[in-house]
């Protein structure tokens, strides 16, 4: 059988390939040949291409070889799959923290006659391994070889693999398709209530949702919800009311809370209302530098957050009828409800703790440069589209009238731009939108939507898994397991993330503020810890590749490396550029404190080594 450049693909020894692996599934093999028949579904790699590049395969083409088997994409030239049409399922797996020597790997090759980028022949298990040995057996029993990889980022830093992997550019029919609405937009006059947020994006977007739209927030003690609207006859020529709104909050006992909110009417750009709030806890931190708060502002304070709160309902609330008016008719209905306007809204709603129906949010109404579910901040925004810097005080933190003021500005230009102003040309989607507008491949002549589930730690169907039919929100390995054989069933494309590993290694760290000292070294797992939760993720592999169905395609990748150099180093460079700013000299500065040079190569390098990982491709038959 021949290549399309006229060269014949290697094909390796059946029978001795079958009687070495257990459970096998149709992969490369140890000369890139084949294990199975030719009738079915199968990847090789094209090795004649991938020893052309400069780089290892990227996240973003392992994106687009999903996308290819579930959803009619282009081919990758770095391997060829026959038979794409008959695969049923994809089921994508990132499991961080495997790494080569946990695999029995060799290094990374970095002899210049060596090409670093081509797959690595995984070594048969031994039948003579001690059980209290550091092995991950099922991935030497179904794959063959391991694909170097390379994670996304730019000369200082690594951006994030689950980015890269669920957003892509648009087709290029699609991308004319969207210009071609642009321009017609630009001709449609636009006004703010075309910017209402839906029910499902105020979920999407964890909004505190009043109980007479949906019953998906539970009200805790101390939390109001404003009075349901009314609705307006068609003919009304009554306008809502737009309060732009803004809050800081400060650090206390009980948490984050409320210590100053300003309201500015939208028409008229008149500050309705600028209020200091005493928190019902000692303060543990003013966070002045973000809040602008400081103790002398806030000493002389009384005004409780429940006072502030009544207020604000207030405002929020159709007015009542007014019995005495003579222009008003009788039984005519109340003004229509106030809509509130800010960026990230539901943050200031929370920390006012009211829900209300109508919400125009300007980090939702303009567009991040890559793309959902990634939001702008309003800084960047109001640089961007309206020309001027804001949150430019320094340690004196912010204004929130400044940032309310900023919100009505980025409104106004929307309006004035049409519904497309705001966008980028170049326009980035999630993979599921990408999905949705394709028949599946693999569904035969009938065609059929694709249905598409994730499976993931935290809340996935606010964030990456927002655009799929299913999201299933996990806390450990062992849920993630369950939820994925529960959606795989139903669903064509399935994506799982197991982290005990990462966690293990200590390559997870909750997100600090920039002033926060760097987070202390995770101390190297003992042997026993490591085996234990090395087995427990065999486990987990090797029962998912059991319930898989016939003809599933299963990509399993590990994004990155040990990213904690990197991020320590990263971290002392942001420092001093801090300091520098703040009008301090490398003079002034002690020698731990100063970015040299030097420093500057070993971040490139401790970069680099980040970056790797590794893929692992095969179609259970």
């Amino acid at each position: 059988m021949k290549r399309e450049d006229g060269r014949r693909w290697k094909r390796g020894n059946r029978k001795s390939r079958k009687t070495r692996r257990s459970n096998p599934m149709c992969v490369p093999s140890r000369d890139f040949g084949y294990c199975c028949q030719m009738a079915q579904p199968r990847f090789m790699y094209a090795n004649s291409e991938i020893v052309k590049r400069n780089h290892a395969i990227g996240i973003e083409e392992v994106r687009d070889l999903v996308l290819h088997i579930i959803a009619d994409a282009p081919p990758p030239n770095w391997l060829r799959i026959d038979n794409a049409h008959l695969i049923q399922k994809v089921v994508t797996v990132l499991v961080p923290g495997l790494t080569p020597e946990l695999l029995g790997l060799p290094p990374i090759p970095t002899s210049p006659t060596v090409n670093p980028n081509v797959p690595i022949s995984i070594p048969l298990p031994p039948n003579t391994a001690s059980p209290d040995t550091p092995s991950i057996p099922f991935i030497a029993k179904t794959f063959s070889h391991a694909v170097p990889t390379r994670a996304p980022g730019d000369q200082n830093r690594m951006h994030s693999v689950l980015s890269a992997f669920f957003q892509g550019p648009v087709s290029s029919e699609e991308r004319k398709k969207r210009a071609t609405q642009r321009v017609l937009s630009e001709n449609v006059k636009d006004v703010p209530t075309n910017h209402l947020l839906t029910l499902e994006q105020m979920i999407e977007n964890d909004y505190p949702v009043p109980s007479y739209m949906a019953d998906v927030f539970q009200k805790p003690e101390g939390w109001v919800e404003t009075p349901e609207p009314v609705k307006q006859a068609a003919d009304s020529t009554k306008k809502a009311t737009i309060y732009a709104i803004d809050c800081e909050m400060c650090l206390t006992e009980n948490g984050k809370e409320l210590t100053r909110v300003c309201i500015i009417d939208y028409y008229s750009g008149i500050v309705v209302y600028d209020q200091l709030v005493k928190p019902s806890k000692p303060i543990i931190d003013y966070l002045t530098r973000w809040s602008g708060i400081t103790a002398e502002a806030l000493g002389p304070v009384t005004t409780t957050h429940a006072q502030v709160q009544a207020h604000i309902l207030r405002l929020l609330s159709p007015p009542a009828p007014n019995p005495f008016s003579t222009t008003s008719k009788p039984n005519s209905p109340p003004p229509p409800t106030p809509i509130l306007l800010g960026h990230s809204l539901e943050s200031d709603l929370k920390a006012l703790k009211i829900c209300h129906p109508l919400c125009i949010d300007t980090a939702l109404m303009y567009h991040h440069p890559r793309g959902r579910p990634l939001k702008p901040g309003l800084a960047w925004l109001t640089k961007k589209w309206c020309g001027r810097e804001i949150q430019a005080r320094g340690e004196g933190g912010h204004d929130p009238e400044e940032d309310a003021r900023a919100c009505v500005e980025l409104m106004q230009r929307k309006i004035e731009g049409g519904p497309g102003f705001g966008e980028f040309k170049v326009d980035f989607e999630s993979i599921f939108e990408r999905m949705g507008r394709a028949t599946r491949r693999a569904a035969g002549p009938g065609g059929g939507t694709v249905k598409s589930a994730v499976v993931d730690y935290g809340n996935p169907g606010v964030m990456h898994g927002s655009k799929a039919q299913t999201a299933v929100s996990c806390t450990t390995d062992e849920e993630v397991l369950a939820g994925l054989l529960d959606v795989i069933p139903a669903h064509h494309f399935a994506f799982g993330r197991f982290m005990a590993m990462a966690d293990l290694l200590g390559w997870t760290t909750p997100k600090t503020s920039q002033d926060a000292p760097p987070p202390k070294p995770t101390p190297a797992p003992s042997a026993e810890m490591l085996t234990s939760t090395l087995s427990k993720l065999n486990d987990h592999l090797a029962a998912l590749h059991a319930a898989l169905p016939p003809r599933t395609a299963l990509v399993i990748f590990t994004g990155h490396s040990d990213p904690r150099r990197m991020a320590a180093l990263n971290t002392r460079k942001m420092a001093f550029e801090n300091a520098l700013r703040a009008g301090q000299t490398p003079d002034t500065l002690a020698l731990e404190a100063r970015w040299t040079a030097e420093d500057g190569r070993e971040l490139e390098t401790a970069l680099e080594l980040a970056k790797r990982g590794l893929l692992f491709l095969g179609v259970k038959q």
